[in-house]
């Protein structure tokens, strides 16, 4: 059976696993993202990326990675935020160097909006937003059928989006920017407990600022529908999706964005990983995304078009 390996890099644990052409989880192996060096994470990674290869029926025609932000030069080189181990590290070279198998990276939101666009929660939508609120917050943004990628591949990185003040700081020392605020990481600096020890009010709370976030980009960029995943989206339920969802009809009044809808990640804890096999998939020539339908408008010149034209011209 083809398949591609797959590898999501977040900043609490890593996964790894076999993934078919079809979308499909073979086998799966979890690290934590733990402290250490930048060698040691990476040689961890390595170990159980060489074991899922030799797993395999037939070796994986390609690697893919999801991982988080931000990077540069379409990824080749990563820093995420919240692996602070890793600054400007050539992953993607380094794998395709040590495994010997050709390897495509991407970020971990925007490999996340491939998955849920090709088989989860946003199947035939050609506009939308998905979102991971995790340990940090990213999100991934299709238009018109097509993955925004931005100059350096950072394109939708709406954990840094400004939504609120008094909130705390970032990663990077930002005050008032979702992911300071609605973050796994960012809610346990702000309260000194862990994102699972939380009131039901945090919850509801961090619905609203991500909903917040979600209002402004349907606002700016015409969509209705945002998918959201990720531990603390997940973990808070129906108190964090619920206030995300009021808060959204709040904030989108003007037409094409009225009615906005939030909903969770139909793929769940396997989305990350399927996203990160749909990077390689992409790159290989895999239609993942569905496109609009083609429109076609006839300019009048003057005349009339034989009929044979016309009729070619309805069929394309």
């Amino acid at each position: 059976m083809e398949s591609v390996l797959a590898i999501d890099i977040g900043g609490t644990k890593v996964d790894v696993g076999l993934v078919t052409f079809e979308g499909q989880i073979i086998s799966r192996d979890r690290i934590l993202t733990l402290e250490g060096t930048e060698e040691s994470l990476y040689k961890r990674i390595l170990e159980v990326a060489d074991k899922e290869v030799k797993k395999a029926d037939t070796t994986p025609r390609a690697i893919g990675i999801g991982c988080g932000g931000p990077g540069k030069d379409a990824y080749d080189l990563v820093s995420p935020l919240n692996i602070a181990q890793w600054r400007d590290f050539p992953l993607r070279q380094n794998i395709e160097n040590d495994i010997g198998i050709q390897t495509f990276i991407d970020n971990d939101a925007k490999a996340l909006a491939l998955a849920e666009g090709w088989l989860g929660a946003a199947k035939n939508d050609t506009n939308f937003i998905a979102m991971v609120v995790s340990t940090g917050i990213g999100g991934g943004i299709v238009l018109n059928g097509n993955l925004l990628e931005g100059a350096e591949g950072n394109a939708g990185h709406i954990g840094h989006v400004f939504v609120q003040q008094d909130t705390g700081e970032d990663a990077l020392g930002v005050v008032g920017l979702l992911e300071g605020a609605a973050s796994g990481s960012g809610i346990a600096r702000r309260y000194g407990i862990e994102p699972y020890n939380v009131s039901q009010e945090i919850r509801q709370e961090t619905g609203v600022l991500v909903g917040r976030a979600i209002a402004s980009v349907a606002n700016l960029l015409d969509l209705q529908l945002a998918v959201v995943s990720g531990s603390v989206a997940f973990g808070f339920g129906n108190d964090f999706f619920n206030a995300a969802q009021k808060t959204i009809n709040e904030l989108t009044k003007i037409e094409h964005s009225r009615g906005t809808l939030v909903t969770p990640g139909a793929l769940g804890e396997e989305g990350p990983l399927i996203g990160a096999a749909a990077v390689a998939l992409r790159k290989m020539g895999k239609e993942i995304l569905t496109q609009p339908k083609a429109v076609i408008r006839f300019f009048y010149l003057g005349g009339k078009l034989p009929v044979q034209q016309l009729n070619h011209l309805r069929r394309a």
